[in-house]
């Protein structure tokens, strides 16, 4: 049996955790990379993505200061699109990052912006 590391033990854990809570409501899929961030809201069922947001995108780039800053925006915008498609409920899947730093900002700006997970 090989051993395993802290971030696959943590992907892992957390994909446990997310299959009990993942019953009728969409899912809030994050990828962070060291210069960008993005993020979109899946229907698993219909395997489909709804709404999805970076910060690649030219309206988040001119905005951009630095990359808190750049994960709070992006998560107001992402929360706006997904009341503008009356998407309220969700559940957050942070893949195998930590809930911390941009991760938790992300988070925070779309609870502040009205969804509810």
């Amino acid at each position: 049996m090989r051993k395993l590391n802290k971030k696959t033990k943590r992907k892992l854990r957390n994909r446990k955790k997310i299959k009990k809570v993942s019953r009728n409501r969409y899912r809030v899929s994050i990828y962070k990379s060291l210069k960008n961030i993005s993020a979109q809201i899946i229907d698993d069922k219909a395997k489909k993505t709804l709404v999805s947001a970076s910060s690649i995108e030219k309206e988040i780039k001119k905005n951009k200061k630095n990359k808190i800053e750049t994960s709070n925006l992006l998560g107001e915008i992402l929360a706006k699109r997904a009341i503008g498609k009356k998407i309220n409920k969700v559940y957050f899947d942070r893949g195998s990052n930590k809930y911390h730093g941009r991760i938790k900002v992300f988070a925070d700006s779309l609870r502040k912006n009205g969804l509810e997970f």
